[in-house]
C-alpha cells in the first residue's frame, strides 16, 4: 500500500468514527424514545415497542400545545427581532463611515469574551426593576441585539456590491428604502443562515428562561423536559419521546433552510 492510499484510508477511518461519534446520540435519542424505562437502563440498542405508551404518557404529564406554543412564539420573535437590530448594526457598521465607527465596533466585539455567567445577575436586577420578570419579553429582551449576528452581518456586507447603493442615492431613494428594498433582497441568503442560527440557539434556549419564568404556563419545552428528568424516579422513556418531539422543529427549519445556509455561511450575495 502506497502513502497516498493509505493516507486516504486513514482519512476515512477518521471520518467514519467522527460520524459515528456525532450521530450515535442521535441514535440513542431515538431508539430510547422507543423503549421502557427499564429497557433504557439495561442498555437496549435497538427499537422497541412503546412509542405510542411513551407518547401517551408525555400528553398526560405536559400540555404539549402551551409549552410549543411558549417556545415558538419565544423563538419566532426572538429571531425575527433579532434579525432586523442586528442586520441593521452590521449594515451601518459597513456603510457609514465614522471617525469612531472601528472603536465602537471592536469595543462591542470585545462583549462577546464576558460569560454569560457574569451577566446573568446585573440582567436580572434590570428585569426586577423593570417588572418584566417572569415574562416571555424578559426571555427575549437580552438575545435581540446579538454581537455575533451584528459582527456576521458586517462580514457579509463586505461583500455587498457597494454600487447599488450609490445607484440608489443617485436616483434619490431614502436610506431606509436603500435597505429594505435593496439590500434585504441581495442579502437573503445570509438572513437565512442568521435565522437558522438564531432560531436554534432560542429554541434550544434554557439557563436565562429558567431564571426569568416561574410560573408553570409559561415555561418553554426545555424546562418542562428538564422538571420531568429530575423526578425522583424519572421515566426515560417519557424524556427521550420528549426530546424527540423538542427537536422535530430545528430539524424541519433546518433541513427547509439547508441550501440557503450553505450560501448564507459561504459568503454568497444573489
Amino acid at each position: 500500500m502506497n502513502k497516498h492510499k493509505f493516507s486516504r484510508l486513514a482519512l476515512y477511518v477518521f471520518l467514519s468514527i467522527s460520524a459515528f461519534v456525532s450521530l450515535f446520540p442521535f441514535y440513542w435519542m431515538l431508539v430510547s424514545s422507543t423503549n421502557s424505562t427499564a429497557d433504557i437502563n439495561s442498555g437496549k440498542l435497538s427499537f422497541g415497542s412503546s412509542l405510542m405508551e411513551n407518547l401517551t404518557k408525555l400528553n398526560t404529564q405536559v400540555d404539549l400545545g402551551l409549552v410549543f406554543y411558549n417556545t415558538s412564539k419565544i423563538a419566532i420573535l426572538s429571531t425575527v427581532f433579532t434579525l432586523i437590530i442586528s442586520s441593521m448594526a452590521g449594515y451601518g457598521f459597513e456603510v457609514y463611515k465614522s471617525r469612531n465607527r472601528d472603536k465602537v465596533y471592536n469595543a462591542l466585539l470585545l462583549t462577546m469574551m464576558i460569560p454569560f455567567a457574569a451577566l446573568m445577575i446585573p440582567l436580572f436586577t434590570m428585569m426586577a426593576k423593570a417588572n418584566l420578570l417572569d415574562t416571555h419579553f424578559a426571555v427575549m429582551l437580552p438575545t435581540i441585539a446579538s454581537v455575533f449576528i451584528v459582527f456576521y452581518f458586517r462580514q457579509c456586507t463586505k461583500v455587498f456590491p457597494k454600487e447599488l447603493i450609490d445607484a440608489a442615492r443617485v436616483d434619490g431613494v431614502k436610506e431606509w428604502r436603500i435597505f429594505v428594498f435593496v439590500y434585504w433582497p441581495v442579502m437573503r441568503s445570509t438572513y437565512a443562515a442568521a435565522f437558522i442560527i438564531v432560531f436554534m440557539t432560542s429554541w434550544n434556549a434554557f439557563l436565562w428562561p429558567l431564571i426569568v419564568l416561574q410560573s408553570a404556563e409559561l415555561k418553554t419545552i426545555n424546562l418542562v423536559l428538564s422538571s420531568l428528568s429530575s423526578a425522583y424516579f424519572p421515566d426515560f422513556g417519557v424524556i427521550m419521546v420528549g426530546t424527540v418531539v423538542a427537536t422535530i422543529p430545528t430539524l424541519a427549519v433546518f433541513f427547509a433552510m439547508q441550501k440557503q445556509f450553505v450560501a448564507g455561511m459561504t459568503g454568497s450575495v444573489k
